[in-house]
């Protein structure tokens, strides 16, 4: 049995495809075993993680296709390079630390948030991206259905949660309630990232209920990245 037809019936399509490539170039008489077997093995463990990333990457549902270096870094739209650098280590994610994004309609929130979240995947971490507001729904939703629990506990698991648009409207009780779920279950154990055109102060008018909010804004301001963009909607520019 030819060698790159058990390496397909193994599954172990980067090294077939290696060994295909060595053959053609016949490079594989240049190569002893020890050298052979090295890049093989090397091909198949860089197939297998742009498999995962491209996995987590259509699991977490970016609202945009980004990535860190892609960043528009003028340090007038307030965005400190070391600091995405910082976060572009992922060290962030291993303390279970928050980012809080905030800025203007069209500063760039949500790009940013979905290049942290890129940025994550590629270091094989799973990622969750949520319209809050549509989030919040399919809380309630599920509330009718009877799958709540498992939305919940899927929430909680997910190694980074990604709640863009936090703000647009007042909470209701439930969505106060369960917005306090969502970030007590992760508190200090996975990481969120929480995007708002309203500035982090006034977070506190738009969860409404004293003793939430005060719960909830206690679980994320104090030990959290701040980013706070600024300038003109960048949209205009495109």
């Amino acid at each position: 049995m030819k060698i790159e037809v058990q390496l397909k019936e193994l599954r172990l399509h980067g090294m077939c495809s290696s060994w295909q490539a060595l053959l053609e170039t016949r490079r594989h008489h240049e190569l002893n075993l020890a050298e052979g077997l090295e890049l093989l093995l090397q091909a198949e463990h860089q197939q297998r993680s742009d498999q995962r990333f491209e996995r987590l990457q259509k699991n977490a549902q970016f609202r945009y296709q980004a990535s860190v270096e892609e960043l528009n870094m003028d340090s007038s739209r307030g965005l400190d390079r070391s600091l995405v650098t910082e976060l572009a280590t992922g060290n962030y994610l291993s303390k279970g630390e928050a980012i809080l994004i905030s800025g203007a309609s069209g500063a760039g929130k949500s790009f940013l948030a979905s290049a942290l979240g890129h940025q994550a995947c590629a270091q094989g971490y799973k990622v969750q991206y949520y319209n809050l507001q549509k989030l919040l729904l399919k809380t309630k939703l599920s509330r009718v259905d009877g799958s709540i629990y498992k939305l919940m506990e899927r929430l909680s698991r997910s190694e980074l949660l990604i709640l863009d648009d936090f703000g647009l409207t007042r909470l209701e009780q439930q969505q106060r309630m369960d917005l306090m779920e969502i970030i007590e279950d992760r508190h200090a154990k996975r990481s969120t990232i929480i995007a708002s055109q309203l500035p982090v102060a006034n977070w506190y008018d738009v969860i409404g209920e004293e003793t939430v909010a005060d719960a909830i804004l206690d679980r994320l301001v104090h030990t959290s990245y701040r980013i706070e963009l600024k300038g003109e909607s960048l949209r205009k520019k495109r």
